[in-house]
C-alpha cells in the first residue's frame, strides 16, 4: 500500500456538496492499495502512521504522534498514488488493486487505524471527492508498505 501523510491544522472531504468527513489538528492520509497487497500491509501502515512522530513537542522538535496530541485522521482513498509515469505523458494505473480489493483494504486500513485509538473520519471510496486541508508546516510524508 502507498500513503501520503500530511500534518494538518484542519481537513475536510465533501461529496455532492455535503461534508462527509472533517477533522481539526491531525493527519490527512491519502491511501492506495496496490496489486498483491493484503491485510499485512494495511496493518503495518496503520500502526506506523498512528505512531509517526511528526508533531512538534515543547522544544519545537518533531517528536509527538497523532496519538500524543489527541489528534484525528481523515482517510481518503486515492488510487492515483499507483500512477506509473515512466513512459509517455498519460499515467497508467494498472499497478493499483482492483476496485473491490482496493475498497476492502481501504476500509480495513481505516478500521485498523481506529483500532489504534485514533479518531478516524473517512472519505467515500470511488466517489468524486473534494478535499480541503490546511497543511501544517508543511509536513508531507510518503510511505510505501513494500519498503518495510
Amino acid at each position: 500500500m502507498r500513503a501520503v501523510i500530511q500534518r494538518v491544522s484542519e481537513a475536510s472531504v465533501t461529496v455532492d456538496h455535503q461534508i462527509i468527513g472533517k477533522i481539526e489538528a491531525g493527519l490527512l492520509v491519502l491511501i492506495c492499495a496496490m496489486q498483491g497487497d493484503d491485510k499485512a500491509q494495511a496493518d503495518y501502515l496503520a500502526k506506523k502512521i498512528a505512531k509517526l512522530r511528526i508533531f512538534q513537542d515543547d522544544a519545537g522538535k518533531m517528536n509527538r504522534s497523532v496519538l500524543d496530541i489527541a489528534g484525528s485522521v481523515l482517510v481518503i482513498s486515492q488510487f492515483t498514488l499507483a500512477a506509473e509515469t515512466h513512459r509517455g505523458n498519460r499515467p497508467g494505473f494498472s499497478a493499483a488493486a482492483s476496485p473491490a480489493e482496493g475498497e476492502a483494504l481501504y476500509t480495513y486500513f481505516a478500521d485498523q487505524l481506529a483500532a489504534q485509538a485514533v479518531p478516524v473520519q473517512r472519505g467515500s471510496f470511488g466517489a468524486d471527492m473534494k478535499v480541503k486541508l490546511l497543511n501544517d508546516g508543511p509536513v508531507t510524508i510518503w510511505m510505501d508498505s513494500a519498503e518495510r
